[in-house]
């Protein structure tokens, strides 16, 4: 009887693992959470994602990293200080030379503190600890990619460009890899199959790199996060999906990695991608007391409708601000005129802002 048992709980066991690896790697809401009313839409809710911003330390060897490997082109290149900013940035005396640099139809901005510096980028960082934030740089070959990026001896993040298989259904035929730039912030290069994602990734043009598809964070729990993203601010669920096995990996370079992905999207710009490790599950908590001008740092920045509105809702919600209040800027040389910073569930930075 008892060798019985020990065989049927095996058999069962067994049977469930194999149901798990099967499950389904999409479906439109997988939690019924309540959403954001029409209401609030109409004054808080996220109707763009602007731009993805990062902190560098010397911007003049960011930008010729950032075009002359990654093809962006510089459209703006600006100094600003005074009270105003220190506010929005919550950092006293910042004097800060941002940079903003253009891939298709996606921004990427680049700040340098020139004062007060930062802390460097936490050692040792790997892509399941919870700071970890990139942008997905689409490209029409991976090979040539891949190619560019060993001509210019960039390091690796993942050991080689992954082919994902037919075992990860909505993921199966993508290729990517992950990468770092000189200050050691984590990129990806990506490049979609006909039948997955945005149809203009399959244009004809002759471009190598042609824009950033999203922004991927590494978060503890999925559905605290979509409480903030979807609940709160307003984003649609654009997809999911469960990716395992060796390629997934190699890709993150974590040894039996098994991740629920979870992609959102506002109306336009980039989509917002969360990557719950479902294990291993020992990455690292979000560095305490980081600041906007730590290595560490990126920001999301999302247009909405309303400032003071979207900031006294992320009170009420109980999500932390970094900024006192929302700020009027003097001018609208960082591309808006009133805004604030926000971190998520996990410590990643938000800022909302109006024209």
């Amino acid at each position: 009887m008892a060798s019985f048992r020990a065989h049927w709980l095996t058999a069962l066991l067994i049977a469930l693992l194999s149901t798990a690896s099967r499950l389904p790697a999409q479906s439109a809401q997988p939690w019924n959470g309540p959403g954001i009313p029409a209401a609030r839409a109409a004054t808080a809710g996220a109707q763009a994602v602007q731009m993805v911003g990062l902190t560098v330390s010397d911007m003049d060897r960011a930008i010729d990293f950032y075009t002359r490997v990654l093809d962006f082109t510089k459209i703006s290149d600006d100094q600003v200080a005074g009270g105003e900013y220190a506010a929005l940035e919550g950092i006293a005396g910042a004097r800060l030379r941002v940079v903003r640099l253009r891939l298709g139809d996606e921004l990427l901005q680049l700040t340098d503190y020139l004062t007060p510096e930062g802390r460097p980028f936490p050692a040792r960082s790997r892509s399941n600890d919870r700071w970890f934030q990139h942008v997905a740089i689409i490209v029409s070959d991976m090979d040539r990619g891949y190619a560019r990026l060993r001509e210019f001896k960039v390091r690796h993040a993942s050991t080689a460009p992954q082919l994902l298989p037919k075992t990860i259904p909505n993921a199966a035929g993508i290729r990517a890899f992950y990468f770092h730039d000189p200050d050691g912030h984590f990129l990806e290069l990506l490049q979609f199959p006909p039948d997955k994602g945005n149809p203009k990734w399959q244009r004809p043009g002759g471009r190598l790199f042609l824009g950033i598809d999203h922004t991927a964070i590494v978060v503890r729990q999925t559905k605290a996060s979509l409480r903030f993203y979807r609940d709160a601010l307003g984003f649609r669920m654009a997809g999911e999906s469960m990716n395992f096995g060796p390629e997934q990996e190699h890709l993150n370079n974590i040894p039996g990695a098994r991740l629920h992905i979870t992609g959102l999207r506002a109306a336009r710009g980039p989509g917002i991608e969360f990557l719950e490790y479902l294990r291993p599950t020992d990455g690292r908590p979000y560095p305490d007391e980081e600041r906007p001008n730590d290595l560490v740092h990126w920001e999301t920045t999302i247009l909405v409708p309303d400032v003071d509105s979207a900031a006294t809702l992320l009170r009420r919600d109980n999500f932390r601000l970094l900024s006192p209040r929302p700020i009027q800027l003097p001018d609208s040389t960082l591309g808006f005129k009133r805004g604030i910073l926000a971190r998520d569930p996990d410590g990643h930075v938000v800022q909302l802002v109006e024209f």
